[in-house]
């Protein structure tokens, strides 16, 4: 005979009556933002109640691949302390919206391999798992679902498991937590962007419980994300507020998506005429006298840097970037785009008659890593033509050549020469200071 777990926060985090809970889900699925649901296996995800972060958990759920066979949800203890991980003996858990499995082999392997223990008492009153399973339910009807609830636990762990049952594409991972909790509006929003930074550059080394009560999970994932070369894309941020209308204290809620692959990648990837209409829309709005709105997705709320280039009759017209990402990859393209048309010292600004003849290119550009080498000629064995973007740097010269323009440079040595000349420096300059940096590039044109 099953063993059913009893729902314990309906009618709490969210509505017991199953006809107005469905209502509910239906309404957060019509309400997605989303223009792209892009297909992926991990998110992270807000637990409170439904009424609050119910939309945004519905759409980082719903961004997870539909031929998933289970669910892993990783979700902090608020009820119950504990130390390790905790697993629910319970076969099938029950929401208003009916049953859903539980997957028990998965449990017997994570209690014989990760050292997790069954513990249905601190499970038994958590919200942080449950409020999940409704949403779960509605989207994937024939799913299992595997509990772990996070007590006082190192996020390697995390990671581990997660690194460990990865690599079968039938299984997800949903790790449930809030942000900041009850600080006045202004002070949750400067705090939840700092945790979205760390979380979107994989900088967690002192990311702490205050910032996200998940945080155990959140680090784990963001290990695992920055171990394979994953990155982590913003759905949307909001708080408490934007429900209740209470400023004074709030509670921050974040979603965010696994991608196998880099932020630029998935931006070129999705976003390519997007990214060449703004740049072309804010270069035309400098001719109207209206305002211009520009409404866009979440992901380019993330740092990022770029550099916009113009061209006109084959010939450079501007180029102006950032090296280091300093700001919003949104504010990043507007301004750059703005002043590679009006603010190339090396070029007239463009007038309004030249738009129809302009060509808009834009390069994504990675962090920039320090090259360590020992002479000239072990720093050009390191260089890797139409791959690799340079930075060079002596005292204050330093210039940077994007990738691009091994088009016109092929040879490495003469690359590097003509890349210093562009800093000021004689092309046999070479020195102990000297220092050289590389970047890659997504090119979108």
């Amino acid at each position: 005979m099953k063993k059913i777990k009893q729902p314990s926060v309906a009618g709490t985090f969210y509505t017991a009556n199953s006809k107005d809970l469905k209502e509910q889900i239906t309404n957060f699925a019509k309400e997605n933002k989303n223009q792209y649901v892009i297909s992926t296996r991990t998110v992270i995800v807000p637990h409170a109640g439904l009424i609050y972060s119910g939309r945004l958990a519905y759409e980082g759920i719903n961004q997870l691949d539909k031929n998933l066979k289970n669910i892993f949800i990783f979700a902090p203890a608020h009820r119950v302390g504990f130390s390790g991980l905790a697993l629910t003996s319970f076969d099938s858990w029950e929401t208003p919206l009916g049953h859903i499995d539980i997957n028990q082999d998965i449990n017997k392997e994570l209690a014989n391999k990760f050292n997790a223990n069954f513990n249905d008492d601190a499970i038994q009153p958590e919200h942080s798992i449950e409020v999940q399973i409704p949403i779960i339910q509605s989207i994937f009807p024939n799913i299992k679902i595997i509990p772990i609830l996070i007590g006082r636990q190192n996020p390697e762990l995390i990671e581990q498991i997660i690194s460990y049952y990865y690599p079968n594409k039938e299984n997800g991972f949903i790790i449930s937590s809030d942000l900041s909790h009850f600080l006045s509006d202004d002070e949750a929003v400067k705090t939840d962007s700092v945790t979205a930074y760390m979380i979107e550059t994989g900088a967690v080394g002192n990311f702490t419980h205050e910032q996200a009560c998940g945080a155990t999970g959140i680090i784990g994932l963001v290990k695992f994300a920055n171990k394979n070369n994953f990155s982590l894309i913003r759905i949307d941020m909001t708080n408490s507020s934007a429900v209740t209308n209470d400023f004074s204290s709030v509670v921050g809620y974040g979603c965010w998506f696994l991608y196998e692959g880099s932020k630029n990648k998935f931006l070129k990837e999705y976003y390519s005429k997007f990214i060449i209409d703004i740049c072309a829309l804010t270069i035309k709005s400098q001719f109207i006298k209206q305002e211009v709105h520009i409404k866009y997705p979440q992901v380019f709320s993330q740092y990022g840097a770029s550099f916009v280039t113009l061209e006109k009759n084959n010939n450079l017209r501007g180029c102006i970037g950032s090296i280091i990402a300093r700001k919003s990859l949104i504010v990043d393209l507007v301004s750059n785009a703005q002043n590679a048309a009006f603010k190339d010292p090396r070029f007239n600004p463009v007038q309004k008659e030249e738009l129809d003849t302009l060509k808009i290119a834009v390069s994504l550009l990675s962090e920039p890593k320090p090259i360590d080498f020992q002479d000239e000629e072990d720093l050009l064995n390191q260089i890797k033509p139409y791959q690799d973007g340079i930075i060079i740097q002596e005292g204050n010269y330093q210039a940077v050549y994007l990738p691009s323009v091994w088009e016109q440079i092929p040879d490495k040595k003469e690359f590097l020469n003509s890349l210093k000349i562009k800093a000021g420096l004689q092309p046999d300059y070479f020195s102990k200071t000297f220092a050289a940096y590389k970047f890659t590039t997504e090119y979108i044109k």
